[in-house]
Parts: structure tokens; sequence; C-alpha cells
């Protein structure tokens, strides 16, 4: 992945709340892990599809054609670095709804699901 500098107009989404848009199906959510397959194997929130970072160039073509520009995008890793930078190059896509998992898959096992396995 080209390496963009952070955009500080990438909207932070809590894991609390990620819980509750989750658990609302009314509204449309696109769901994205930029997580390596390894880490997946460990822990995982089901609706999330994997797009690794590590990866980046068999995938980045295919994003604006797989996912909207224009629905709610969340972007999930472990901690929320990776998921920033993901972000801020969807927005550089096009994409005008990212938001960014405050925390990561972690604060979301500490705080959410305490069943999700931490590493």
């Amino acid at each position: 992945m080209p390496d963009y500098g952070l955009n500080s107009s990438i909207a932070p989404i809590s894991v609390e709340e990620l819980a509750n848009r989750l658990a609302d199906s009314s509204a449309p959510l696109q769901l994205i892990d930029v997580r390596e397959p390894a880490e997946l194997a460990i822990a995982k929130i089901e609706g999330f599809i994997n797009l690794p970072l590590s990866q980046y160039k068999h995938w980045a073509e295919q994003v604006p054609m797989q996912f909207d520009l224009h629905t709610e995008t969340i972007v999930l890793c472990h901690h929320g670095v990776r998921s920033a930078h993901m972000c801020d190059w969807l927005q550089q896509q096009g994409f005008t709804h990212v938001k960014n998992v405050m925390g990561g898959i972690e604060a979301y096992a500490i705080k959410v699901d305490p069943t999700i396995p931490r590493y």
C-alpha cells in the first residue's frame, strides 16, 4: 500500500458504537478487516471482509468495483493503526463515509465481546 499521510478527517467509531451498528441491520454497512489471515484465524468479527494490507497489490484495483463509494464503510485492524491507513486510502479512492474502529479488535474484545480471543 502506498504510504499516504494519515488524514485527520477520518471519522472514528467506538467499539460500542460498532456493536450497535452491527446489531442494527436496517442501515447498509460495508465492513473491512485489514489484518493478516493468521490474525483472523485467532480472532474475528463476523461480517467483515478480509483485505490484508500486505496483499494490497492483489485487491486494490477491485475495491472501487467491489464496494459502493457512498455506503458507510467501517475498517478494523488489531489496534486501529493499519485500519487508519486503509481509511485514508479509501478516502483517496473516493469513498465518502469511512470510519476507523478505535482500538481495533483488541478494544472490541475487551469492551464488547470477551469471548473474542486476544493476542
